[in-house]
């Protein structure tokens, strides 16, 4: 299926697997908005593609406010909504329970699974009314199997980002709207800079690439209304999944 005039909005799409998403789209023809809280982190990326393919909206999605506004805006924009893409994400570095600060579990919670809930709120009327529409939320595969390696924090708003989408796309199969949760592994993007021991260049080199994970968003994107991929893991041939 062709996604040329398609129109997405990426949240979290200044960096990392947002960043690699916005410029597969544009170059396969969407229209596409790109939201974070750096807007020169944005606007890096948008100057990478035409002008009229990416365009950027300053926003920070755990603020439920701005995030319902980010949906209004984007939507004046591209006119509609047909793919929204949830890949804003955090960690931090004290993220084992007995130095993790209360303040960064709250904090973490509401980028990686209140933000998420934001924009799928916001974003789910018009695709109700239109009877059609794609979400793909990207988790982690510590939304799947809690490893220490994430944290407490981290691990749990993956798994709540995991359940919000199952829920969401049990309760809209029926109205044309699809979720699906993608679960990378390791992933060579900014996230690895909050790790406790740093990660070495050679570490870097073997997981997985930003555009390994966008040429999956895109594949599930390609389908056509008729088929959904609620789930879908990739991770590095070098990491376990047990």
């Amino acid at each position: 299926m062709g996604l040329s005039e398609k129109t997405v909005l990426i949240a979290g799409g200044g960096s990392g697997i947002g960043a690699a998403c916005a410029l597969a789209f544009a170059e396969a023809g969407c229209r596409v908005v790109i939201a974070g809280r750096n807007e020169a982190k944005l606007a890096a990326v948008a100057a990478q593609v035409p002008a009229e393919r990416i365009s950027i909206i300053a926003a920070d999605i755990s603020d439920r406010e701005q995030a319902f506004g980010l949906v209004q805006q984007a939507t004046q924009r591209l006119g509609r909504i047909d793919i929204l893409v949830n890949s804003a994400g955090i960690n931090i570095v004290n993220r084992q329970m007995s130095n993790i600060d209360p303040a960064d579990w709250d904090r973490v919670l509401r980028v990686n699974a209140t933000g998420a809930f934001n924009t799928i709120y916001a974003v789910l009327p018009q695709m109700r009314e239109r009877k059609d529409g794609l979400i793909i939320n990207i988790s982690s595969i510590a939304g799947l199997r809690a490893l220490m390696l994430g944290g407490v924090a981290y691990d749990a708003s993956k798994f709540a980002m995991t359940a919000l989408g199952t829920c969401v796309g049990l309760e809209e199969r029926n109205n044309g709207i699809r979720v699906t949760n993608l679960y990378p592994g390791e992933v060579e993007t900014p996230i690895l800079d909050q790790r406790p021991v740093p990660v070495t260049a050679e570490h870097r080199a073997r997981i997985l690439q930003p555009s390994d994970v966008s040429s999956m968003v895109l594949a599930v994107a390609q389908l056509p209304a008729r088929a959904h991929v609620p789930d879908l893991v990739i991770k590095p041939t070098t990491q376990e999944f047990v």
